[in-house]
């Protein structure tokens, strides 16, 4: 569950389309996250589903919320809060009525941050440009990305980004063992009065929880 929480999809011609096809798509990213780096927060309302065609038993759905300063975050997601204060990583497990305390480790799935995931396919993969889809109202262009790791687990990804506004509007993520998983943004807000305390975690909200450190 940490570790899903650490975590809040066109054949092609010829070469020469592929070339320009990769690179059009590879702008169209550049923009959304120079769009994304402009804000000085972000408060996000998502929804993620899980489906596993080989294993019904792990198909779920869940909602969520997140915001993002930076590289500070707050996130509240399937019973559980994470905390990020510039220094440590702070897990909160109201079921288990514990609080697990981290450094952060840039190396490690746990240090992977929320702002670094909105972002992600910046490194790792080959781009190509894929439908636009008209949904609601909203014209929602989907970039499909390729892992350049032959040995990744994950076969594709397609990114969903809002035309208009250039902000990720869903994440599809197709692995090789049939299973796919989407996050959906139902609420995008910026540039909201957050104050740096609301990324710092109080002991004193938590008492009778047992505290892990472990670093």
């Amino acid at each position: 569950m940490k570790k899903l929480i650490a975590f809040i999809c066109v054949s092609l011609i010829t070469f020469s389309a592929s070339a320009q096809t990769s690179q059009r798509a590879k702008n169209y990213l550049q923009e959304v996250t120079k769009k994304f780096n402009s804000y000085k927060n972000v408060v996000i309302d998502f929804s993620f589903t899980s489906r596993n065609d080989k294993n019904a038993s792990k198909n779920y759905d869940s909602n969520g919320h997140i915001d993002i300063q930076k590289d500070l975050y707050y996130l509240d997601f399937m019973g559980m809060k994470k905390f990020y204060d510039g220094k440590k990583i702070y897990t909160v497990s109201p079921e288990d009525e514990e609080v697990t305390i981290s450094n952060y480790d840039p190396e490690s799935t746990e240090g992977i941050l929320p702002s670094h995931m909105l972002t992600f396919f910046n490194t790792g993969y080959n781009f190509q440009w894929d439908i636009l889809q008209n949904l609601k109202g909203r014209k929602i262009q989907y970039i499909k990305l390729i892992p350049t790791n032959k040995n990744s687990v994950i076969k594709e990804v397609l990114l969903g980004i809002d035309d208009e506004t250039k902000n990720v509007y869903n994440k599809i993520q197709v692995n090789k063992d049939g299973s796919k998983t989407t996050i959906t943004v139902n609420s995008f807000k910026t540039n909201q009065p957050i104050s740096k305390n609301h990324f710092t975690f109080t002991q004193s909200m938590y008492p009778n929880y047992y505290i892990n450190k472990i670093d």
